[in-house]
């Protein structure tokens, strides 16, 4: 069964990653895509494998203009979003003796404030009955050696969620959240930093991690499908945590 026959949805980093395996899903289940990324050549090679009806529209997620352009775009094309899929992100470790302010800047308009306004910009176009997923990550409780900037926005995210599920559900409009743990995907150790130290960082989740073993972008995609659908109709406010038990671990 379809779960996503006839609805809309707009995945923001959907070109590679949790995005990308969202994406495959999505359209698997039926739905009409637009997604969004920085590479214009990723964005063209979803666009050949998933089809020329897919929107793959490039954007920069922490700037207010173009997000206001995407969702004029969106809007062209489709009239309306029935499933919000809030994913981009970007993620460079800096100890706090060095983190420069452009640094903590660019991490902080990606990862909060371009989610905070990705959000108030498709309201407009938020069908009734509609689904609004936010990608957080287990560092916003755990400690993150030199992910200080990052897990803080992921924090707010989090209280975001909350506050909005709280907001918008009068207006049949569930928001609600995935907590990722360490996810397989191409992004991860993309830091400006020596491969050795990424190798050192993927072992010691490895060995955190009860399953032995990081998640797989699809893990996170059949729950983005569940809160997408109607099945989630009662799933309001919530945070799902995906990471294999390794928050209980440490």
């Amino acid at each position: 069964m379809q779960k996503l026959a006839g609805k809309t949805a707009l995945i923001t980093g959907g070109n590679s990653g949790i995005g990308l395996a969202t994406a495959r899903l999505f359209a698997e289940h039926g739905a009409r895509l637009a997604v969004t990324g920085r590479d214009a050549a990723t964005l063209e090679e979803v666009r050949r494998e998933l089809g020329n009806d897919v929107l793959a529209l490039q954007s920069e997620a922490g700037n207010t203009e173009a997000i206001a352009t995407l969702m004029a775009q969106v809007q062209a094309h489709f009239g309306h979003i029935d499933v919000l899929f809030v994913n981009a992100a970007s993620a460079r470790p800096a100890p706090l003796a060095t983190m420069t302010e452009a640094h903590f800047d660019e991490t902080v308009a990606v990862n909060f404030k371009g989610a905070f306004f990705t959000i108030q910009k498709a309201l407009p176009l938020m069908s009734a009955n509609s689904s609004i997923i936010v990608t957080t990550s287990i560092s916003n409780q755990r400690a993150a050696p030199n992910f200080g900037a990052y897990a803080a926005c992921k924090a707010a995210l989090r209280s975001l969620v909350i506050t909005f599920a709280a907001d918008l559900i009068k207006q049949g409009i569930r928001v609600n959240a995935i907590s990722p743990g360490p996810i397989d995907t191409p992004g991860f150790g993309r830091w400006g930093v020596p491969q050795e130290i990424v190798e050192s960082v993927r072992e010691r989740f490895r060995n955190k991690a009860p399953t032995g073993r990081f998640g797989a972008a699809e893990e996170v995609a059949n729950v983005a499908l569940f809160l997408a659908s109607d099945d989630a109709s009662f799933v309001i406010g919530a945070e799902i945590v995906v990471d294999g038990g390794m928050s209980l671990a440490m």
